[in-house]
């Protein structure tokens, strides 16, 4: 790397509460490049673009642009010097049209100074094009699948025609084939002359697009290291201390007796028919391409969408399930995907997160026993290792793998018969990884079982017992854990339905 950094950020401290964040760390960017920001969750990359962003302020250091100190003490700020963020937890108006909300502060306008809202539309349909996401301009935000937001964000950093783009974690709700595009854009992006700082905890991807690797571990710099001198296994040491293993997670009891049961299950035009089955001590993997109805199956299950026909069984047992508190009743847990939306309340701390849905079960005479409740929380706390393991600590203050971890301590607590993960890693560092895979293994070594989705094969293949594919929505295949191929796992999620294949059955 010969050409000097544009973006400069030195000595960069921040405090919290309790909490140093950040600790003389220094970061650049240069144009024409694209530099990754890699570390465990809690390791400070979140906190270091909201500086950057202008949400926070930092408490020592500097930020010089081209070579001049700046100030940035607002994200609009942020945005007249050129840097656009594009956050983790997506920042769109759901009740705003796509163009809306690409435009939001900084609008066509028109000879007489009002909205020019045909400009708007044509301008934000070249941008959605050039992201490769097909949904009109004139389309509701609140009606986009997740994937589909994530690309109008992107859109949106596009319409300022920024100089530095932060990508925090933006390939985390797309499949395969749209992560593809979105890398092929981020090369063009830097080919433009734009600086890209890419945020991901999927290492190869880091390693497909990066020339720079900086690595952030308890808030401080262990490494800056161009990527090619770098391996997958260097980067996961530095950002952890220690080695890690990627080996298959199998199940370690054989399967037992039928725990949920779906026969000709129906939601509409969602998906349609569904039969399958999820036993004591099994992990059940649902996939397909986006928008292919396994998302919808999960969230049919909870009692978010409605069942428009077909039977669902618990131990045996046919389940009416007409809202969230009859999945629960039920003995369904559902981690969602977008966990900040759906999973937390973000103004409230960790013990009343986690304590939230078995509320009712330390009550005494209309009063809560609050030391009871302590002790409860407490233990999955120090079980899931929640860090900081403060309880009084607000969720919406906690990284992003430590969120997702009081998701899956709330349900733990209430002790269900199958949990329901839609992305159970999303946007969660490799030692986070590790930990919410053996969690997931452990609900089934206690006789539960486990259905998730995700669009990442790898975890997959690495987790399931079984899995099964949908097109179109319906079940198409089912594939056993131990003859899980990738090649043919995308064969039947792109609907090629070949020949059947030795330990491969249809469903019927």
């Amino acid at each position: 790397m010969t050409a000097s950094p544009f973006l400069e950020m030195k000595g960069i401290t921040k405090r919290f509460p309790g909490v140093v964040a950040l600790q003389e760390v220094d970061f650049a960017c240069r144009l024409g490049s694209v530099h990754a920001l890699v570390g465990e969750n809690g390791a400070g990359k979140s906190t270091l673009i909201k500086v950057l962003g202008g949400v926070y302020q930092p408490d020592a250091g500097e930020i010089r642009l081209d070579g001049r100190a700046v100030q940035i003490n607002h994200p609009d700020r942020a945005a007249r010097l050129g840097i656009s963020v594009i956050h983790q937890e997506l920042n769109l108006i759901p009740a705003f049209t796509v163009a809306q909300n690409i435009f939001l502060g900084h609008e066509p306008r028109g000879p007489l100074g009002s909205v020019d809202r045909r400009r708007a539309e044509e301008e934000a349909r070249r941008l959605l094009d050039l992201v490769g996401v097909e949904v009109d301009p004139d389309d509701l935000v609140s009606e986009l699948s997740l994937a589909q937001k994530q690309m109008v964000e992107i859109a949106r950093a596009l319409s300022r025609d920024s100089k530095v783009i932060v990508m925090d974690e933006p390939t985390a709700a797309l499949n395969g084939n749209e992560v593809r595009k979105l890398l092929e854009l981020i090369r063009q992006l830097a080919q433009q002359g734009r600086g890209i700082i890419f945020i991901s905890h999927r290492l190869e991807e880091v390693f497909e697009v990066s020339q720079e690797i900086t690595v952030l571990r308890d808030g401080r710099v262990v490494a800056t290291r161009p990527a090619a001198e770098c391996s997958m296994e260097l980067v996961v040491r530095l950002m952890t201390g220690k080695e890690h293993a990627t080996f298959r997670i199998p199940g370690r009891r054989p399967p037992g007796k039928a725990i949920l049961e779906l026969r000709a299950f129906s939601s509409g035009r969602y998906f349609q028919g569904v039969n399958l089955c999820v036993r004591e001590g099994e992990i059940v993997g649902l996939i397909g391409l986006e928008g292919q109805g396994q998302r919808e199956v999960l969230r049919a299950l909870s009692g978010a969408l409605p069942i428009t026909g077909g039977q669902v069984l618990v131990d045996g047992r046919p389940c009416k399930i007409a809202a969230p508190r009859d999945a629960i009743r039920s003995g369904l847990a559902f981690v969602p995907e977008e966990r900040k939306s759906e999973g937390l309340c973000l103004v409230r701390d960790v013990l009343e997160n986690i304590a939230l849905p078995t509320l009712r079960e330390r009550q005494l005479g209309g009063f809560v026993r609050r030391r009871e409740e302590r002790r409860v929380v407490r233990r999955l706390v120090e079980m899931l290792r929640i860090q900081p393991p403060s309880l009084a600590q607000r969720t919406h203050n906690l990284s992003g793998g430590n969120q997702q971890k009081v998701v899956i301590a709330k349900w733990l607590a209430a002790r269900p018969r199958v949990l329901l993960f839609s992305e159970p890693t999303r946007g969660v560092d490799v030692g986070a990884k590790e930990e919410i895979y053996q969690l997931m293994r452990q609900v089934t070594d206690q006789g539960g079982g486990v259905l998730m989705v995700s669009g990442d094969l790898g975890e997959v293949m690495r987790l399931c017992d079984r899995v099964l594919v949908m097109f179109e929505g319906r079940v198409v295949k089912e594939f056993p854990g131990d003859r899980l191929e990738r090649q043919a796992l995308m064969a039947a999620q792109w609907g090629m339905m070949r020949p059947r294949e030795e330990g491969a059955a249809d469903v019927p």
